[in-house]
Formats: structure tokens, C-alpha cells, sequence
């Protein structure tokens, strides 16, 4: 099956049972995240009051693959914020597409912005 990669967004769509969560549970055996989204994550769970440990066990339980953000990515994300500029996509949003570009496969969001987005080697996919 094709990997697909989660956004931020999503992943917590899912840990909060929120609309559109189904669609991500569906996708996990095949997900994989930017170290940037998962770096987000974290700081959301421990901003929410889950201890620093029992954050990471969490997101590492669920997602299996964890991409570095290496030379590569952060070239493609520098790129794209001309592209995303006027949606106010942040470096997160940006990572986990550019992460997407590169595997030439699906990026999973719960940001409704993304919708607007045309790119040439990525699919996006809006849970909600």
C-alpha cells in the first residue's frame, strides 16, 4: 500500500477525536511524518499537559515512520513558501509537503487551506 504523509494537523485531529479523525486511523499502517510535524505534536501534547515521555511513547506508538528533515526537504519547503505565501502556510505545513513532493504520494491535513494548493508531485487530502 502507499505511504501517505500525515501533517500535524491530522495527527492531532486524531489524538482529539475530532471530525475527520476516521480518515486519518485509516491511514496509519502506512504513515510517516516530517520530524518537523512530529516536533509539533509533541509540543502540543506537553503544552496540554501530557508529560514530556508519555508524549513521545505516544506519537511513536502510532507513527512507525519518522522522516529527518534533511537538505533535501528543506530546500523543497523553502521553495514552496512562494506557492503558499498568500495561504499562510507555516514551515510545518510547508515540511509535510515538501516530504510528500519527495515521495510522490499523499499529504493528509486538516487544514482546509491546503484544498487550494495545485502541486505538480503531490497529492492533498483534506480530513474535514
Amino acid at each position: 500500500m502507499t505511504k501517505i504523509v500525515l501533517d500535524a494537523s491530522a495527527l492531532l485531529a486524531l489524538l482529539q477525536r475530532e471530525k475527520g479523525s476516521d480518515q486519518v486511523t485509516q491511514h496509519l499502517s502506512n504513515a510517516m511524518m516530517s520530524s518537523i510535524n512530529f516536533s509539533e505534536v509533541i509540543a502540543v501534547l506537553i503544552h496540554t499537559g501530557i508529560p514530556e515521555k508519555e508524549a513521545k511513547i505516544l506519537i511513536t506508538d502510532l507513527i512507525k515512520e519518522i522522516i529527518p528533515f534533511d537538505t533535501e526537504q528543506a530546500y523543497l519547503t523553502a521553495i514552496l513558501r512562494t506557492a503558499t505565501k498568500n495561504l499562510g502556510l507555516s514551515l510545518g505545513d510547508r515540511a509535510c509537503l515538501s516530504l510528500a513532493q519527495l515521495h510522490k504520494t499523499t499529504a493528509l491535513t486538516a487544514d482546509k487551506a491546503w484544498a487550494k494548493l495545485h502541486l505538480e508531485h503531490a497529492k492533498i487530502v483534506v480530513i474535514r
